[in-house]
Order: C-alpha cells, then structure tokens, then sequence
C-alpha cells in the first residue's frame, strides 16, 4: 500500500519537548496544543514520504490503563489512534510499562500485512531495534524522526540511528508551533491558573465549634532535656498539632475507664462541598433531601447520548466534567423550584447529588495517582464548575461566601 503511518512515543515526544523547552523532562512542565501537534505530524509525515497518511498511532502510558483527558481529546481526532500502556511509580519516578511492546507489536504486524509503505517512528528507544529491522525485511522504508536534544547531542538510540533509512530532526522552531513551556513559578510543580469559582469555594469561612477548638489543641510540649532518648535509643517525636480531628482524637475526649461520650450539640462533621469542618446537623435539610438525582432524571434514551457525548467530545478536564454534569441536571430538571434552593445553599451541594456528581468525574481518569481518590483541588474544580453552570442556567452569580 503506498501510504505512510506515524508511530508516536508520545514519553520520548514530550519528554524531550520539555527537555528543550523548559530544561527538564517533566511533562507538567509544558502545555500542548494537541490539535496543532497532530496536524503538524501529518503535514511533515505527508511531506517528507511523499504518501498519504493512513494513520497515526499514539503510544502513551496511564495509570491502570485509564484514558486521561488528554488521551480522550487525541482518540477522537481524525486518523488517530490511542495505544495506552502503564504508567507505574518507582522509587519517586514515573516509568511506563508495556509502550515499547505494543510499538513494536503494531510495527511488525503493520509491515506483515503490508499496511503501509512507509513508517515514521518519534522515539529514541533502542527497544524497538527487533521491530524497525523486522519491518524493514517486509520492504518497509522506516523514518526515524528525533527531537532536538537540550545539549545539541543524540537523545535516540545509536542503534536506532544507524539501521533508519531516512532521519529527521525535530528543531526547536518546528515544536515551538504546537509546544510551550510554562512559566517557571520557583516551586516543584507548575501553580494551576486559579479560578475565581474556585476561590469562591475554598474562601467559605469555618465556623468556630467547640470540637474544632478541640482539635485546635496546642501539642504537648516537648520532653524534659534530662528525659533522654526512648528506650530504642532514639527521640521520641512530638506529634504536629492537627487541625481536623481524627476519630482517635474523638475517642480521647471522653475520661479513661468510662464509656465515649455521645458528641456534643455542635459537633462537626464534613461537609461534602466544603474545605474543612462545619457545623451541620446529622440529617440534611428537607429541600437537599428532596432534590433529585441526575440518574432518576435521565430515561434510556438520554443515558445513551450521554455516554456518546463523553466519548466524543468531553475532554475531561475536572472544571468541564462538573459544568457538564449540571447542565444536564438543569436541563432535565421538570420542578425549576429546586434552583433557588440549590442556589440557597452555595457553596454545598446536597450529598446525593455530590456524591453521584464525583462518581461521574471518576469516568474521566480522576482518579489516577490518588488511590482511588479524587484529588482536592480536583474535587474543587468539578464543584467550582458545578456551580459556574447553575449561575449560567439561572442567572444567579454565586461570590465568595463572606464578602
């Protein structure tokens, strides 16, 4: 077949990228325009085979598999493909598993079937050795494409190098055009761009309660200088004041040798849409327990094009999965009397709602990298959206609590 097909190590793609651009490896380090970066791949891919592309292969890693935001905005492009491997922490460091396999499984059975003509490989890896020589044999020409090394060296294998028929570099200029590095901000990792619906929510003041006051307690102050180190021959460390009590600390409030105390009038339990402890009572409101569900307000029908949607053109960014949760929910809603309370209620969300509004987050890769936790400052950003479409929908603005 004359057509060519683009194999992309995505690792080694944006690896390098970030390398170049931003003097470190670190992917959190740049931001892509994936959209231009595909299309920039086919028109050099096209260009240089002088074929028409068949397609293009992303290779990539994710924890347990999932499809991150990213890799759900690629797999729905034209002409491209998504390959997921795993994506596995080892001694402080990401490392991917199974990519360079499934490379090597897709180039070899893509040469046997005769699929293509021509193969551009975007990787350094001398792994796929086996796969670019086995390819070759079925009278596949194979383009071996790099990105510009941060110190002007080879970031490919040698090997890799030597048994390419054709080798192009990907200069600075040219990654420029769909890859940026991040402003540098002194600190390990990149501060998210804040959202003032966001802020609206972590800026809801606590009440004070007798059991945060509790939990506020100053620490024990430190052993006497003649105490010496414990019986292991070692300090003994002073545990950190806390400022959320744990149920053992609930435990110590009642006196030794009697039964645990029922907590008292004002204890404070937290509250799903809130940073902190607040007081509320044990049951919610009436008006939070009477709204209903997005599942009880979707037929058959509706969940279908619902999953559609998700597929195809929900990115998964945390702020746009809550915006669209509640646009749904405010669209099949029949009784709009349920607004104004929801709206009483900023910046809680009623539990059931709350609840059945993560779980749906969770589709979207959520949960990786966080044992099966959703990350705070995700779950912010999911209610912060949540809240922004209400306001949209009923033209209520929701500020910080307090101002």
């Amino acid at each position: 077949m004359d057509r060519c097909i683009v194999l992309v190590d995505a690792g080694y793609l944006l690896g390098a990228a970030a390398s170049l651009l931003a003097g470190e490896p670190s992917r959190s380090r740049i931001t892509v325009d994936h959209t231009a970066l595909i299309q920039g791949l086919r028109e050099r891919a096209e260009s240089d085979t002088q074929q028409p592309l068949l397609r293009i292969y992303w290779f990539d890693g994710a924890p347990d598999r999932v499809p991150q935001p990213e890799h759900r905005r690629l797999r729905v492009m034209p002409r491209v493909t998504v390959r997921l491997g795993a994506l596995t922490r080892s001694d402080g460091r990401w490392a991917q598993k199974g990519v360079d396999a499934a490379m090597h499984a897709e180039l070899t059975e893509l040469a046997r079937n005769r699929a293509c003509s021509d193969v551009v490989l975007v990787t350094g890896d001398g792994d796929l050795l086996p796969g670019m020589m086995a390819a070759k044999e079925h009278g596949v020409a194979v383009h071996l494409w790099a990105v510009q090394a941060a110190d002007g060296d080879y970031n490919q294998s040698e090997d890799l190098v030597a048994e390419a028929d054709e080798r192009r570099v990907l200069d600075r200029t040219w990654i420029t055009k769909a890859v940026r590095a991040k402003e540098y901000t002194g600190v390990c990792a990149p501060q998210p761009v804040p959202r003032p619906e966001i802020a609206a929510i972590l800026s809801a003041p606590l009440p004070d309660s007798s059991l945060a006051a509790t939990a506020e307690r100053p620490a024990p102050p430190p052993p006497h200088p003649e105490a010496g180190p414990g019986q292991n021959g070692t300090e003994e460390r002073v545990p950190a004041p806390k400022g959320v009590p744990t149920p053992k600390d609930l435990a110590a409030l009642r006196a030794p040798g009697t039964q645990p105390a029922q907590p008292p009038a004002s204890a404070t339990l937290r509250w799903s849409s809130d940073k902190g402890w607040v007081d509320r009572p044990t049951a919610e409101p009436p008006e939070a327990a009477s709204m209903p569900t997005l599942a009880q307000l979707t037929t058959a029908e509706q969940r279908w094009a619902d999953r559609e949607e998700d597929i195809t053109t929900v990115g998964g960014d945390p702020y746009e999965v809550g915006q669209v949760f509640a646009r749904r929910w405010v669209e099949r809603l029949g009784d709009q009397g349920h607004l104004p309370k929801l709206s009483g209620m900023y910046p809680r969300i009623p539990h059931r709602v709350d609840g059945e509004l993560l779980r749906y987050a969770a589709r979207f890769g959520l949960l990786a990298h966080k044992d099966d936790q959703i990350d705070e400052r995700d779950r912010y950003a999911i209610r912060a959206g949540f809240w922004r479409e209400i306001g949209v929908r009923t033209g209520v603005e929701h500020t910080p609590v307090g101002d």
